[in-house]
């Protein structure tokens, strides 16, 4: 049995102290053997801390070759797990400064792959988020056809678009595997009304009506956990779904999280 979960921690380091504890909370609840983490904030070195709390003593972080948002702090992805590294690879995705990763990984002696990645934002359909799509399909597809593959992340796009259609042309989503359908949205939490200035909520709903044809705030589907065929869901489920006791919009970030766990089929 393989465990592992994905979550975008939001490189804001606003209430980061409050928001820690509940990340560290809901992973140690979740208990995965390994987990992607998107927007670790390189500086405030927030992969390293995630992974110390949860005893998670091998981590793999690459950083984003540009700062896709302007004024931001440098950020990344990481990968922290229970277990070694065997190999560990990154992926240029030619857009936005943005990497994939993988690691592989054996439990039990079964070796397996576990890509994280984090992609081209832009509302709706995006062609260079295809493009993206296609370099992480054709990277994967260089691996040895036996090895079971695991690849989560901040996808940035929509169960609807054609990105998505393609991706599940190659792999299988595990959420709509195993809930005969996606979540209804992983993104944004509440966490966003007391993070986002009062212009970005605007723009943020001017966006949503020129790209969704609605005025109200967008919630989106955005995070996945894909696998090959050499995997068998046997339960997903989202997680850090909920608040602070003591502040209904303080959430551990602005996605939720996805945990995931799988047999390897023999």
């Amino acid at each position: 049995m393989i465990k592992v979960a994905t979550i975008n921690l939001l490189f804001d380091m606003k209430f980061w102290d409050i928001r820690q504890d509940l990340l560290v909370e809901g992973l140690k609840q979740t208990n995965a053997d390994i987990v992607g983490l998107q927007e670790i904030n390189i500086a405030e070195n927030t992969g390293d801390r995630i992974a110390e709390k949860l005893d998670m003593p091998y981590i793999y972080q690459t950083k984003c070759q540009q700062l896709p948002y302007k004024g931001g702090p440098e950020y990344g992805n990481a990968i922290i797990s229970r277990y070694p590294f065997i190999q560990q690879e990154q992926l240029d995705l030619q857009g936005q400064g943005r990497l994939a990763q993988y690691v592989q990984i054996e439990v039990n002696h079964q070796p397996f792959i576990f890509c994280n990645g984090h992609y081209y934002w832009k509302p709706g359909s995006c062609q260079a988020r295809m493009e993206q799509f296609k370099l992480l399909v054709d990277w994967l597809g260089e691996l040895p056809p036996q090895l079971p593959i695991i690849t989560v992340g901040d996808f940035n796009a929509t169960p609807d678009t054609p990105e998505i259609d393609f991706l599940r042309d190659n792999f299988t989503s595990a959420y709509a595997n195993y809930h005969n359908s996606e979540p209804e949205y992983t993104c944004p939490t509440p966490l966003v009304k007391i993070t986002k200035k009062i212009h970005r909520k605007v723009g943020l709903r001017v966006m949503n009506l020129l790209v969704h044809g609605q005025a109200k705030a967008w919630q989106g589907t955005l995070d996945y956990i894909f696998i090959n065929q050499h995997l068998q869901v046997n339960n997903c489920q989202l997680i850090l779904t909920d608040p602070a006791t003591n502040n209904q919009y303080m959430y551990p970030s602005d996605h939720f999280g996805i945990a995931a766990e799988f047999a390897i089929k023999v």
